[in-house]
């Protein structure tokens, strides 16, 4: 029978108490018959420095470090004041107001406003929202927790998912279609059972309110024009554990408008940004272009216009993260629409 962490536990509690260093694991080597490496590995969570060991530290680490919750810092995101609601707003709202655990698949293309809508919906119902920015890298440990040198102890830390179960707040997976199958250990938290984390022998089970909330630029199903590398087909059987998925568009011409006029835009500018935008737009559906003109970069533009109060400046400025004739043939266009050279505009005339 293999040797387990118990037995040497209990064994060296016995003999020795509970600070032990590498003389004590070489004994216990030699009393078990096995190499100090064997022992070394099933005593590694007891770990406190180099050649020392406490076997009270498994126990130290159910207390962990956070403060109590009343002390803990509140997490309800900050109302904006400039926010206008579109699109699946009114329905994301009342999910997380219900506290009821729905989770909520969100995709859309890049830009139009997904992880915000999830911040003001919490804000607006009070809730408390903890994101994650999801990555190619991110595992088990990022998202669970792990072991962290602590004043040269080896200390538990809970990660953002158990921390969300734990105070029953939202869990706001952002970009999920980025990550690799190490997200696979959450299938048990979207089927709302919690988490058990083995390297502590504890269980987590969802408070009062707990929900997971995912954004993405595509369906988990990979994108196949290449326009958002980087992002991944996700696990059929991952994906199923989401009841309902929200398709986000950008917003309308006259929210769009609302939009950049709260950020100080004025009128006639709001206008025509969103004139060149939906133009772009169109053609970027119609296939004539590879780039596209977000409700992000038109307020980015909003707020440089505020800065440098050049129209054509402000424009530039925002547009030149594209290739050349990209960039080009976008600013011609937009020449066009601020000289009201398009009361009627006709795509087919743009230049791309």
């Amino acid at each position: 029978m293999a040797l387990t962490t118990e037995q040497l536990v209990q064994y060296l509690t016995t003999t020795v108490g509970d600070e032990i260093n590498s003389s004590d694991i070489y004994s216990a080597a030699t009393h078990f018959k096995v190499s100090e490496p064997t022992v070394k590995k099933r005593l590694e969570s007891y770990k406190t420095g180099r050649g020392k060991w406490n076997l009270t530290v498994a126990e130290r680490l159910e207390q962990t470090y956070q403060a109590p919750a009343q002390e803990r810092v509140c997490l309800i995101p900050s109302k904006e004041d400039n926010y206008v609601p579109f699109g699946n707003f009114s329905d994301l709202h009342k999910i997380i107001k219900s506290e009821v655990f729905y989770p909520t698949f969100i995709t859309g293309l890049s830009g139009n406003g997904k992880t915000l809508s999830v911040e003001q919906a919490c804000a607006k119902a009070g809730r408390e929202l903890i994101r994650v920015n999801i990555t190619i890298e991110t595992d088990e440990d990022d998202l669970l927790g792990g072991f962290r040198l602590v004043g040269g102890d080896t200390v538990w830390h809970s990660g953002p998912v158990v921390e969300a179960l734990e105070r029953g707040a939202v869990l706001l997976l952002d970009e999920l279609d980025l990550a690799s199958n190490k997200i696979l250990c959450l299938q048990s938290v979207l089927e709302g059972k919690g988490v058990y984390l083995k390297k502590i022998n504890r269980y987590v089970r969802p408070a009062e309110g707990f929900t997971v909330i995912a954004t993405a630029n595509t369906k988990g199903k990979g994108s196949d024009d290449g326009r958002f590398i980087g992002t991944n087909v996700l696990n059929e059987a991952f994906l199923e554990r989401f009841p309902i998925t929200m398709e986000q568009s950008y917003p309308t011409a006259a929210i769009e408008q609302k939009i950049l006029q709260n950020v100080g835009c004025d009128e006639q500018f709001t206008e025509n940004l969103v004139k060149w935008a939906n133009a772009i737009r169109k053609t970027f559906y119609d296939g004539g272009v590879d780039e596209i003109i977000t409700t992000r970069r038109l307020v980015h533009i909003a707020q440089a216009y505020a800065i440098f109060n050049d129209r054509i400046k402000a424009v530039t400025a925002c547009i030149n993260r594209f290739d050349e004739d990209t960039k080009q043939s976008f600013l011609d266009l937009y020449t066009k629409v601020d000289a009201g050279e398009d009361s009627e505009y006709n795509t087919e005339e743009a230049p791309f």
